[in-house]
């Protein structure tokens, strides 16, 4: 479909694939990782407080490419910003820049050149950008193949109003600076994954990112809400995620990260969650997990109606300097829910709670062996995450930027 040897890239392809299949095993101790994120937040906030860049945060994702005034000219720097989980997604870095030129015109089957739908399915690395202010109103889902970046960066795209973005058995994935709202289910119909297959699709949930089987996976400043089913889901085996300097609201399921307490192979599940501003009518699941271990990190809960994070089937989280600020009703300041078990299960699971600071109220149950559980533990918890006081500072840019061409972003 695009003019390069179809022959060279399914080589280069393959050899991606693989060598990205193999690092998607999990980390044999998510405690290193989470000990680098928290050195990473560390160097940031030192030379934020020493005065180095007056651009800089604090915020080490944003640092990273933020200060750069030619970021239009540097756009896959933003690659090798990543933290936690995620951090080795490198979506279309190694590929060309592909321009979406046509916001309408979406054919589920036969794509047209320009438009987005056409890109995410090449078999080749794409930097996928924009070439203007679009909304996109796609007909079925959106079914990405491996190695893409979607790059709303210097213009306003919004994703919205039916089927939207699904991430399915593929690897090397950064959905960045997208709005991603009002999703509505699809399917029952036939929809192209690639320049070669086309399959039939039933009925889909509504997410506005949903991944499934999928690994590597980086969603960043991306502005979501009000969707059919999740704001961003990820079940059957996903690994490898980090999910970033997000603005989430209006919504009710926000956030399910585990497919179900049956299905153990989600054990290997991985995901850092930082820099989220939790925002006005969100009423549950931020996240709500299941298996596998989930460090949340840095984040801003300014609303919830039923609780903040939950989970079931024996979950990790590690949660380090949030700030959670309860609703004012009586019956809802508790931030986590244990679900579906007794407490004589359910306290054996390992949920902590370091540095994160607690208003109107709002309190964190603690759970499980805490930090005797890992032999690293300690030197993780030693670095620990900024505190909270921190979080306004950190997440105050969350969401989609408004980025011009040839001035800091």
């Amino acid at each position: 479909m695009l003019n390069s040897s179809h022959a060279f890239f399914t080589l280069v392809f393959l050899y991606l694939f693989f060598t990205a299949l193999a690092l998607s095993l999990p980390v044999s101790d998510p405690e290193l990782v989470v000990e680098e994120v928290h050195r990473k937040i560390n160097e940031s906030i030192s030379r934020r407080n020493l005065g180095y860049f007056s651009c800089e945060t604090g915020n080490p994702i944003d640092d990273c490419w933020r200060c750069d005034k030619d970021w239009e000219k540097n756009r896959k720097r933003l690659a090798d910003c990543g933290i936690g989980f995620g951090k080795n997604a490198i979506g279309g870095r190694d590929g060309e820049i592909y321009v979406v030129t046509d916001p309408g015109n979406d054919d589920p089957v036969n794509p047209k050149p320009g438009t987005l739908r056409y890109a995410v399915i090449q078999d080749q690395p794409l930097w996928i950008i924009f070439s203007r202010d679009m909304t996109i109103q796609l007909k079925e889902e959106l079914i990405m193949n491996s190695f893409k970046t979607l790059d709303g960066r210097g213009a306003s795209v919004h994703i919205s109003g039916g089927p939207c973005i699904t991430i399915q058995y593929v690897t090397n994935i950064i959905i960045h600076g997208l709005n991603i709202h009002d999703c509505k289910q699809g399917g029952n119909t036939y929809v192209r994954d690639s320049p070669e297959h086309y399959g039939w699709r039933t009925i889909s949930d509504g997410d506005g990112v949903s991944i499934f089987g999928g690994s590597h996976v980086w969603v960043d400043h991306c502005s979501l809400s009000n969707c059919n089913d999740g704001l961003i889901d990820a079940i059957r085996g996903s690994t490898a995620i980090t999910i970033s300097n997000n603005y989430l609201t209006h919504h009710n399921k926000v956030m399910l990260l585990g497919h179900s307490d049956t299905y153990v192979q989600d054990k290997n599940m991985q995901v850092t969650i930082a820099f989220n501003h939790f925002g006005e009518g969100l009423v549950q699941r931020m996240p709500r997990c299941r298996h596998g271990y989930f460090h949340v990190v840095n984040n801003d809960y300014t609303h919830w109606e039923m609780y903040a994070i939950g989970g079931s089937a024996n979950p990790t989280i590690n949660s380090q300097g949030n700030r959670f600020l309860a609703p004012d009703g009586p019956d809802d300041k508790e931030v986590t829910k244990h679900e579906d078990a007794p407490e004589s299960e359910w306290s054996n699971w390992n949920w902590r709670s370091e540095g994160d600071l607690m208003l109107n109220g709002a309190f964190f149950t603690l759970s499980g062996a805490g930090p005797t559980k890992s032999s690293s533990y300690s030197r993780a918890s030693s670095l620990a995450a900024r505190p909270s006081s921190r979080v306004g500072d950190l997440t105050i840019a969350s969401g989609a930027l408004s980025c011009k061409k040839g001035s800091h972003c």
